[in-house]
């Protein structure tokens, strides 16, 4: 199923994309979106049934607002230089063991949402990135089949970054990856039945119409089922938790100088196979 959440911020209402592209609205059926929704098999079911009896009401999509499909998210995990061609292209040896670090859950916005350049930065980047969401509370995991039995979904995530706050101002990377817009998510929940192979998607970007990013998870360091293995032997992941799985080749930071950041006024767009895409405006903070 292809879920997904539509209206105007904070007021989002629960919805399915169908077969046929028609947007069908859940409310009826459920209240939103979440990690709760996600734990419950009856209530997925429910969703299902509906759907393939052809019970849902149509929704208009004109100029109705797509926003994260999943609310109240507990936590956002983000797994740093998982492409082998993105560590060589910024000169970083490919880690021994996943990276890790967090984006505040405030951080994600819709995928089609303005993204805002942080006052005095000026080295705002993009990078496109696969998202697993989790439906099963995971602790200790001890296999890549116990891993991805735990995964509810995917979807599309683009993980902004400024490079100046993130390596450039001490500390941690934190600096560079909690600012606010800094995490569309979307537009669909994707649920893991319907994505065959999670390490063969194909990941592209574009900066103002030009291609910046064209990669593949079969090139990621860690695979999916390796990364949530991993974080559950150092933390507990929840239903609704999301992990952002890293970026390809092509970011800003591995250009030659002069490097092209982003400024207010440019459009990103960006794709994961059969995920979905994503638009946003940059505008100033």
């Amino acid at each position: 199923m292809k879920l997904l959440r539509v209206g105007t911020a904070g007021s989002e209402r629960p919805a399915l994309l169908d077969a046929e592209g028609t947007l069908r609205d859940l409310s009826g059926i459920v209240p939103d979106i979440d990690g709760a929704l996600l734990a419950d098999d009856a209530a997925l079911g429910r969703i299902r049934s509906a759907a393939e009896a052809g019970e849902l009401p149509a929704l208009d999509p004109t100029g109705l607002r797509v926003g994260p499909p999943l609310a109240r998210i507990g936590k956002v995990v983000c797994i740093g230089l998982n492409y082998h061609d993105h560590a060589r292209e910024t000169g970083a040896e490919p880690p021994a063991e996943p990276v890790i670090f967090f984006k505040a859950a405030d951080t994600v916005v819709g995928p089609n949402d303005t993204v805002l350049v942080p006052r005095g930065s000026v080295k705002t980047d993009w990078e496109v990135e696969l998202a697993v969401v989790i439906g099963r509370t995971a602790r200790y995991l001890e296999s890549h089949e116990e891993a991805l039995a735990h995964v509810a979904g995917y979807a599309v995530a683009h993980d902004v970054s400024e490079r100046e706050f993130q390596i450039e101002r001490g500390g941690t990377w934190d600096k560079g990856k909690n600012c606010e817009t800094f995490n569309p998510l979307g537009p669909w929940l994707v649920t893991a039945d319907e994505v065959a192979d999670p390490q063969d998607l194909a990941l592209k970007l574009w900066v103002n119409g030009e291609l910046k990013q064209d990669g593949t998870t079969a090139d990621q360091i860690f695979p999916v089922a390796e990364v949530v293995r991993y974080v559950s032997q150092f933390m507990t992941l929840y239903p609704g938790d999301v992990i952002n799985t890293g970026t390809p080749a092509g970011v800003a930071l591995g250009q030659p100088e002069p490097k092209p950041f982003l400024r207010a006024g440019d459009v990103v767009e960006l794709e994961v196979e059969g995920l979905g895409r994503q638009r946003q405006q940059f505008k100033d903070a």
